[in-house]
Formats: C-alpha cells, structure tokens, sequence
C-alpha cells in the first residue's frame, strides 16, 4: 500500500476523557473487531488497567477503512492521560504524524490536556480538536470549544462534537483523520530505518518490539541490525496487531508492526533504537526519545517468600517493557540486600509494585519515597543524590539543592481562596493566574517537587470537591534551606526512614514521625527509645513501653520483699535483652513517614 493511504495518529487526553472509549469506537467501525468478541477498554490488555480503570501502557493497533471507495491503512496508538505516563506519551507521538486531543464535554480543558496538547506541538503532530461526551446532560460543548481556542489555539469551529460512548460523530471524525491529517514521508527507496517505540517479553518467543517504519522495508528472514548495540538478527516474524497479533511476510514504510528476531537478552533492546538492514544499514539512527529523568525514588527489599535472584529477575523483566524504571544494587543493615528504584511519579510507583507482585508473584517491603537532591560539596564538585543515606558529612556540603517544577493547577473559582493557601504552606509561589472561562482558572506555580508528590494531589481534590486537576514538569534545582531528619530506633539509626526537609518544618516533621512510629512498631519485651536527630543533636524522644508480664501472680500473701525480689530478676532479664534484642518494624512503619499530617 502507497503511503498516502496511510495515516498514523494518537489518542491523546487528560484521564477519564474517553480515550479507550474511543479507540474502542473505531475498533467497531472499521470492523477490526466483531461484535462478539467486542468489549469494553479493548485496548487495554493488563488486568491492572481494567480494575483501575485507566490505561497504563500505549498499544498500537491496525485497522482498515473505507473512504470514497479507497481503502486506507489506519494505525492508532492509544495513550495514557496520567501526569505520571507522560513519557509513554511523548513515545507514541513520535511514531505519529498525528494526533486527537480529545476534551470531557462536562469538564472541559484539563492540566493534562494542556499538556499533551503542548507535546504533541513539540513532536510536529497534526492535532485535531475533539469534544467528547457532548450526550451527557451537563455538556457544555460551546463553553468548551470556546476554551479549547483560547488555551490551546485550536479554532472552535474547527472541532469535531462526538459521543464515544453513543458513536455519535466518530464516522465523521474517521473521514476527517483520512484527510485532514498528513500521511507519512514515503521513502520506500531509502535504507530500512524502524523506531522501537515500545517492547515486551514473551516467554517462549523471545523479545517482541513494537515498530513503526520511517524508511524502507522488513522482511521475514532478512538480516537486521539494532543500531545502538551493533547486534544483527535473522527476522523470524512480522505483523500487525489488529488488535490481535497477525503475521505478515513484510512491513512497508509508514507501516507500525511487530518484529520477532530471537532476542533472547533483554539488555539488547532499548526502546528508540532503530532497527535497520544489516548489508545496507541506514546512515544515520532516528533521533529516538529524550532518556526519562526519574524524580522519584524508593528502595525494594525480597519479602518473606522471595529471594534476592528471584526480585532481580523480575526487575529486568520490567525495565523492559518499561524504560522509565529504573534500578541498583542498594543495601542496609537493617533490611539486608535490595534495589534503589528511581520511578517518574508515586502513581508509576504503585503501578510497578502491583506489577511486580502479580506478574511476577515476588513479595517486597518498600521504603518511604524520597525525590532526588543535588549536593555541592566544598571541593566544588555536583553531585546527584537520590537517598538521604547518601548524603555525605554535613561539613562537607557547601549547598544542597532540590528540585522545582512548573506546576499548573486548573479549578473552580469557589475553591481558589483554600487552594491558595494550600499552596502556600507547601513553599510554592505564584507566577501568573489565567481564566479560562467567567468559571474557571488556572494558577501556574513555582513548586518544590518534594511539597507536592505525595500527598498534594489528594488534598488538592478534597479542597476543590474533585473539580481541580493538575499537571507538572521538572524546571531545574535549586538552592534550599535544606536539612537530614535520622530517625534512632533503640539508639541505632535506621537509614531506611531518614528524609530531607525544609529546616523550618524539620522539629515539627521529625516529632510527628516518631508520634506515628510509636503507634505502628509493635511493643517488645523490652523498652524502645524512639529519637529524632538533626546532625547529631537529639530533638525529639518517644518510648515503646515494653511488655510486663505479671510475675507476682504466685506470691500471694507474705512479706513485700519477695515481690521485689521478683520483678528485680525480671528488669535484669529485660536488660540483657535489650542489649541483644533487634526491634521488629513492620512495612508499615516506613510508609507512615510519608505522612504530613493534612
């Protein structure tokens, strides 16, 4: 097929605006599905995405369509919405040459609709304006268009009012991706040149890459080669996913496909390698993807039934499907042997320890996450900190720096008074404010990401009634008054439950931690020191009173002598085993650190 009856394009959104809906409306027009084997987020394959309801990982798939007696090759790659899987947006925009920004009908322009509107400007996508939703009673398709053009640009009357659920427009909105966006560059003569824009493991059949074709052609049985790592393959297997996968002898240019080459090493694939003919390879590799900059970090130490091998082979596994993960070799002397993880947000976080425990069937205990410093040192030399154990000696730091982001914050009005004074607690500043329509604003902010990754977005919802969204994006480190909490649990401090703060909120922060510890650390049949210290000096106490078993019970009668003699025996064997006896701290204790008390 020439390309000009090809048209690739994403989905993209702010969560819950319909995009998987949508993908599913096209998959029945175009009959790329049948009605029996229809059914709801077709596209989304993991079970994770459907009981949460949102969509993780991009998927690709194929369809064909009719338009004035031409058939043409429709390639849609389906999105996440979460400010989270940013990243596997920006993936599937680059194998894109356009893209539906679709906007809730009720809810209207989001955070994250703002943007994924802003990435796709970057990767040089075609964007079309859609409405969805315009059947619910609340829609307010007018207002919304009348938003859309004066955040986004995109002309109101240029935008497309369908129903996802109803199929109301989508026929036409198909028509219109058929020609109103571009079909790909045909450079059928040139070089074989494929972009990996996405992998997964399959057990029996090696690494499968998900491709989209810029130059040239693949064939089954062709010799290729991965031009990062310099290794060849013999293709075993093209295809399709349409949406099931579906063999074929070649994949032409502008197509997205399958390869199955027997790449048994999971190391040998990175996703935004390009994969090129190995007697007559491509000049020069595609530009690939920008790596990820991981902002949050947590260690994962084998549970109860699970080995140290068994984890690491379950993160390889991972890291394959997912190359915003990241992991290294980390131990402590109170959890044993484990990994420092470095995830984009706490959502990804969550995601990947679901995944890891079902997928993988692996049990973890997962510290407190903590986001990533930069450290001057006296000498003058910058360094990356990504755990508070790593911090070096307080008279050697010249300055530490942390990071800030540009956040951007969309609500009502009626909730803008205790936004802002939310926002203020957390030491974000106010850069500009700018009213989408006589209901709506948005507050753009300079916020430090270690104020808002945890708990901020939760109290955001509850201050605005569920009405407010946010978004973010890393701006640069800088310069703060920062300072180590070291948390002593009898006298020994535990690496795992230090954190950096603000030294202003450091007494008031390190207090409630240990108030919170003394209720989540069992008691033992000894007593518990809890300390909080700041460089040495102690600045705050707790005790786990220990167990007192009755030992008097026997005594009755007689002089008061004997009773003291018997609890004498009894604190003297509590000594002894205090001086030998480890503490137990439950998982739940290293979460409870997380929490600031709002």
């Amino acid at each position: 097929m020439g390309t000009d009856h090809i048209r690739n394009f994403s989905i993209v959104a702010h969560i819950d605006h319909g995009k998987s809906t949508l993908a599913d409306r096209f998959l029945q027009l175009t009959g790329a599905v049948s009605e029996r084997d229809m059914k709801e987020q077709m596209l989304d394959g993991m079970d994770l995405e459907r009981e949460r309801g949102i969509t993780i990982k991009a998927s690709a798939v194929t369809m064909k369509y009719v338009h004035e007696g031409k058939e043409y090759m429709l390639n849609l790659i389906d999105t996440p919405g979460h400010v989270d899987f940013h990243y596997e947006v920006s993936r599937a925009l680059a194998a894109c040459e356009g893209a539906l920004l679709v906007v809730d009908a009720s809810q209207g322009v989001e955070a994250q609709t703002v943007a994924n509107a802003y990435l796709a400007t970057e990767a040089g996508a075609e964007i079309l304006g859609v409405i969805n939703k315009v059947d619910l009673p609340a829609a307010q398709p007018d207002v919304v268009a009348e938003e859309i053009e004066h955040v986004l640009g995109i002309r109101k009357n240029e935008c497309f009012a369908i129903s996802a659920k109803t199929g109301l427009g989508v026929a036409e909105l198909l028509d219109a991706i058929v020609t109103l966006l571009p079909p790909p560059a045909d450079k059928a003569n040139e070089p074989p040149a494929a972009l990996i824009f996405d992998s997964h493991c399959d057990e029996y059949r090696g690494v499968i890459c998900y491709v989209r074709l810029f130059a040239g052609s693949l064939r089954v049985r062709q010799r290729i080669r991965l031009m990062r790592s310099g290794r060849t393959y013999t293709i075993s297997e093209l295809g399709k996913f349409t949406p099931e996968m579906t063999s074929v002898d070649a994949l032409g240019v502008g197509e997205v496909g399958y390869v199955i080459a027997n790449i048994r090493q999971l190391a040998d694939v990175t996703i935004g390698d390009t994969i090129t003919d190995d007697a007559a390879p491509a000049a020069t590799a595609l530009p690939g993807y920008v790596p990820p900059m991981q902002m949050v970090f947590s260690d994962f130490y084998p549970g109860n039934n699970t080995d140290y091998p068994k984890l690491r082979a379950a993160f390889d596994k991972l890291t394959l499907n997912d190359a915003s993960f990241s992991f290294v070799p980390q131990s402590s002397p109170a959890l044993g042997f484990g990994f420092r993880c470095g995830f984009l947000g706490l959502l990804h976080m969550e995601i990947i320890q679901e995944r890891l425990e079902r997928e993988n069937d692996v049990d973890v205990v997962q510290t407190a996450p903590t986001v990533s410093y930069e450290v001057v040192t006296t000498s003058g030399q910058v360094k990356r900190v990504d755990s508070p154990s790593e911090l070096p000696d307080p008279q050697k730091i010249a300055e530490l720096r942390e990071p800030f982001v540009r956040l951007e914050i969309i609500t009502t009005n009626e909730s803008i008074g205790p936004l802002m004074k939310l926002a203020e607690s957390r030491r974000c500043k106010l850069v500009k404010t700018d009213y989408l329509s006589p209901t709506r604003v948005m507050l753009e902010y300079k916020a430090p990401l270690a104020e808002i990754v945890y708990d901020f977005y939760d109290v955001l919802k509850g201050i605005s009634h569920g009405y407010a969204t946010m978004d973010y994006e890393f701006l640069a480190f800088e310069k703060s008054n920062l300072v180590r909490i070291d948390i002593l649990v009898n006298k020994t401090a535990v690496d795992a439950l230090s954190i950096i703060v603000h030294r202003d909120k450091a007494a008031e922060r390190g207090r409630r931690m240990i108030i919170r510890l003394r209720k989540a650390i069992p008691r033992h049949q000894f007593e518990i020191p809890l300390q909080v210290a700041i460089g040495g000096k102690i600045i705050a106490r707790e005790t786990i009173k220990a167990y007192r078993k009755d030992v008097t019970a026997k005594l009755y009668g007689g002089d008061v002598t004997r009773k003291m003699k018997v609890l004498k025996r009894q604190k003297e064997g509590k000594k002894r085993m205090k001086s030998i006896g480890s503490v137990q701290i439950p998982q739940e204790a290293f979460m409870s650190v997380l929490d600031t008390g709002e």
